[in-house]
């Protein structure tokens, strides 16, 4: 861990942040000695610094940020949390945990910075979230107030969300809701996604369009999709978040894109204000935005 150190130790001279101008609220940091996680779908090679990170949350205007814990680290969270105790005012963490966590280790990850948990389904079997040990780790993570983030293609998240609502959690998609590139806004996914809308507690990313289909299909769907996010949403259930680092579209995504998207999607300032800053700063547990008197 020699190298996490040195990077630990350049971080440091990041710049304390007060209250939320702008939350970026998926990102990822790792390093190429770290140890991955025994099954994985991708492993990096190169490095995603912290430093790095911060840099670009600093060119970029954005006081706040949100690390995602990869799944290529499986649920070894240490690197995340290392970086939490670092920047516990400018920063934020959703962690990797087993079902059968019990409650005294989450407690633990709340005091480091951790609000939420990550449900990464792509490519696995999609878990029995009423039975076996789902419903008591549910259970713990409503009581602490977290959310639970999932990634899955848009077919199978009406299987996945109701018993997530049903357990008392907030619920956060991923990257559009990862509709079928096929079928874009027309998936029947993507659809109950828009219908779930009511029950308030499911939030959606406007976030790696790029995943959602190749040669320009992906942000073609993100243009189709947002005025229907729009209106079963509002602003107040939509984030936005940067990739970063833009895993396995490395080559042809950047953080300068991906930030100049939202305003196209959004060309309303003051509804972007509300998915930059108020919107996450209450999900993610950041200082509450000033409010002047008038």
């Amino acid at each position: 861990m020699a190298a996490a150190v040195t990077l630990f130790r350049t971080a440091r001279a990041a710049a304390p942040r007060g209250s939320v101008t702008a939350v970026d609220t998926h990102s990822h940091i790792f390093l190429r000695t770290l140890h991955f996680a025994q099954v994985h779908r991708y492993v990096p090679d190169y490095d995603a610094t912290l430093e790095a990170y911060l840099g670009n949350l600093d060119s970029h205007g954005i006081s706040h940020g949100v690390l995602i814990q990869p799944s290529f680290l499986g649920t070894d969270n240490s690197f995340l949390l290392e970086a939490l105790r670092l920047h516990p005012d400018r920063l934020r963490g959703i962690a990797v945990v087993e079902p059968t966590a019990p409650g005294g280790d989450l407690d633990a990850l709340a005091a480091a910075g951790i609000v939420g948990i990550r449900l990464n389904l792509i490519g696995e079997p999609l878990p029995e979230l009423e039975t076996g040990p789902w419903p008591a780790l549910l259970r713990q993570v409503a009581r602490l107030g977290w959310q639970v983030e999932v990634q899955r293609e848009a077919r199978d998240l009406p299987r996945i969300v109701p018993p997530l609502l049903a357990s008392g959690v907030n619920v956060v998609v991923d990257h559009f809701g990862r509709p079928d590139p096929r079928l874009g806004v027309d998936d029947p996914g993507f659809r109950f996604l828009l219908e779930a809308a009511v029950t308030r507690r499911l939030w959606i990313k406007l976030s790696g369009a790029y995943r959602n289909g190749a040669n320009g299909r992906g942000e073609e769907i993100a243009q189709a999709a947002i005025p229907f996010l729009r209106r079963a949403f509002g602003p107040e259930r939509l984030l936005w978040g940067s990739d970063w680092p833009h895993t396995q579209f490395e080559k042809t995504a950047s953080y300068s894109a991906a930030r100049a998207e939202l305003d196209a999607w959004i060309p309303d300032p003051a509804e972007r204000t509300v998915i930059l800053r108020d919107t996450p700063a209450k999900l993610f547990h950041f200082p509450t935005p000033m409010r002047h008197a008038t």
